[in-house]
This record gives structure tokens, sequence and C-alpha cells, in this order.
């Protein structure tokens, strides 16, 4: 079966400190299958080499990139998550964008009534969205 997922590459092994904070604070978010590198292998031991996982019950991949590239996540493409509660989508734009980057405040910008877009601590990009 052809399948397709986002993957995030992200750098100095930060993968797995990201998906605690993503498990912690977006419903149906979890792990299904993990794998880590070993002593002697590409990566340092313990980090991430590719992982499976949920945020709001869709599927997701990641890796912890062994390789230090001279770039790394960027708004252009990013994760748009929607919210039924205006409560619920502000708890989560303040918990991602704590220590990353506001790219847009939230607010009413015509398109939607309440939208925010953050890079989180990590670097990746989300787009917050109220749908009534």
């Amino acid at each position: 079966m052809t399948t397709v997922r986002p993957f995030l590459m992200f750098q100095n092994s930060s993968a797995q400190t990201a998906l605690d904070l993503y498990f912690a604070t977006l419903p149906d978010s979890r792990m299904v299958r993990v794998e880590c590198y070993a002593q002697g292998e590409a990566g340092p031991a313990g980090s991430i080499k590719v992982a499976v996982f949920t945020l709001c019950g869709r599927e997701f991949m990641c890796s912890d990139s062994p390789i230090m590239h001279g770039f790394t996540f960027t708004p252009s493409s990013s994760t748009f998550v929607e919210f039924d509660s205006i409560e619920e989508l502000e708890r989560v734009f303040g918990i991602l964008s704590d220590g990353g980057q506001v790219l847009m405040p939230l607010g009413n910008y015509g398109f939607s009534q309440w939208f925010g877009w953050v890079n989180d601590r990590f670097g990746v990009p989300w787009q917050l969205n109220f749908s009534a």
C-alpha cells in the first residue's frame, strides 16, 4: 500500500524532546513505533533513527539527523491544526510559542476568525486556526 506522511528532520538530537512536548500538548497524539541509534551507529546512541507517531490522529515520521545541515525547518511548509475551541487554540499557541517565534500573533485576519502561526522552540512551523 502506498502511504504519505509528513516527515520532520531534527538536528542536535532534539526529536524526542519535541515529541514529548507534542504528545503532552495535542490530543490523540502518541508514538506508534521508534528505532533509536545504537552505540557505534551514525547518530548519537539513543537518538531517534526513525519514528512514526500521531499528532491529533494523523501519522507523521521524524528522525534526528546525524549530519548537521545548513538548513532546518521553514515556515513555507507547516502543520495546520484546526480547533473547535478558542480556549484550546490559545492554550496550544502559548505552549508552542514558548521559546519559539511568533510569525503571526493570534488574531482575526479576515480569512479566519482566530488564527496564529508560530515556529516552536525546535523550529517546527505550526498554523493554528479556530474553525467555528
